[in-house]
């Protein structure tokens, strides 16, 4: 992992921290996200009792990369997730798929982050190398995955994420 970032405040972006600490069932420590329902305000506006399977946003490295070719500039944290990955395909990965995190920390994922029209607001055209579509016209995003805390602990940049993959048969992500 290279970042971790965090933030108490509604904010697209979040700032990098030496380390962040993951609650099982409740998310980042101390980030607005935090809870057992869901906290992104227009979900809370559909329904406040919802389960918050978005406790933990996890995006990998590899997409900044991308965006940099396209001529955008791009920083960990900056599209507002919690952990920064390099080296695991976080868009392959099937639900429930378990990311240990460090020594102690267990993640799961529970599905594809869905972004929405802020990132215009962070920097205008990011969105549509974000979120396209395949060639059968299907939906494809590409800005990360959500997932809920399992297991608690203490997580920093140059901790390891290794996966491991729930019992077939494997669902495909879509977002949450």
């Amino acid at each position: 992992m290279t970042a971790v970032s965090s933030n108490g405040e509604y904010s697209f972006t979040k700032p990098n921290r030496e380390s962040i600490t993951l609650l099982a069932g409740l998310g980042v420590e101390g980030d607005v996200h935090a809870g057992v329902t869901v906290k992104h305000r227009s979900r809370v506006a559909q329904d406040p009792t919802q389960p918050n399977l978005r406790q933990v946003h996890v995006i990998q490295e590899e997409l900044f990369d991308e965006l940099g070719e396209a001529g955008f500039r791009v920083a960990a944290g900056e599209l507002g997730e919690n952990i920064t990955s390099r080296g695991v395909d976080l868009l392959g990965l099937p639900v429930g798929a378990l990311l240990r995190v460090g020594a102690e920390a267990v993640v799961e994922v529970t599905g594809l982050r869905n972004p929405c029209l802020q990132i215009e607001g962070f920097q205008p055209g990011p969105l549509k190398q974000v979120v396209g579509r395949d060639g059968l016209g299907n939906i494809v995003r590409r800005a990360g995955v959500m997932s809920i805390v399992k297991a608690g602990g203490v997580v920093r940049p140059g901790d390891a994420i290794t996966v491991e993959l729930p019992a077939g048969p494997h669902r495909p992500l879509d977002r949450v």
